[in-house]
């Protein structure tokens, strides 16, 4: 594992987008929770209790690691990989991060479809690394302001960057010290696109 970019930002703050960024100016894959396939859900699931969580398994061969379920591991990451960049995407406030998560993946856990090994994973890591009370929207606003502020006092500042939608490609690249691309940021992964690919479309947003 020789991770580049430690991304700190929990789901729905852009890391879709960011994937796409970072894999174009790094020139190799970012993980993100569309990598997460059957044979990692028991071990993010045995990750979260760990006391020494073992992530290399999961992350081998990855230049870069956004989003859920490897940002609630951002320290022990950023311990592993001293040389990276710890990248904390954040939503303008945590009302509007709310609005997107609750309507997305949250709602998602708890459709039929829904394999019973992943949502035992999100179980065992929303408990240890987020908040057991995620449907709950005081408690998850909450646990996102937490873990954004512990973020922010733990990182050491010469590795922090902060970014949220809109701030494009040159905060990334000053920080990994490439050049800006000559083409549009990627912006995907909208709340109604997540919606439209996951089939839930057609169902009551929460």
């Amino acid at each position: 594992m020789n991770l580049r970019v430690v991304g700190a930002g929990i789901g729905r703050t852009g890391t879709n987008s960011l994937k796409l960024a970072l894999e174009r100016l790094l020139d190799g894959p970012c993980y993100h929770m569309l990598e997460v396939s059957a044979e990692h859900m028991p071990l993010w699931r045995a990750a979260a209790t760990a006391p020494e969580p073992r992530l290399a398994p999961m992350l081998a061969g990855y230049v870069a690691a956004v989003d859920f379920p490897s940002a609630g591991f951002w320290r022990e990451l950023a311990d592993a990989n001293p040389d990276a960049v710890i990248l904390l995407s954040v939503r303008e406030d945590a009302e509007t991060w709310w609005r997107s998560a609750s309507r997305t993946i949250f709602q998602r856990v708890d459709q039929d479809d829904i394999s019973d090994e992943f949502r035992s994973m999100w179980d065992a890591f929303a408990a240890a690394r987020f908040t057991p009370d995620w449907r709950d929207a005081d408690a998850a606003m909450a646990a996102y302001e937490r873990h954004n502020a512990e973020v922010r006092a733990a990182a050491p500042p010469g590795r922090l960057v902060e970014w949220q939608p809109g701030d494009g490609w040159e905060p990334l690249c000053a920080s990994l010290g490439v050049p800006v691309p000559d083409e549009p940021f990627p912006e995907v992964n909208s709340s109604a696109e997540f919606r439209g690919r996951t089939g839930m479309e057609g169902t009551p947003a929460a």
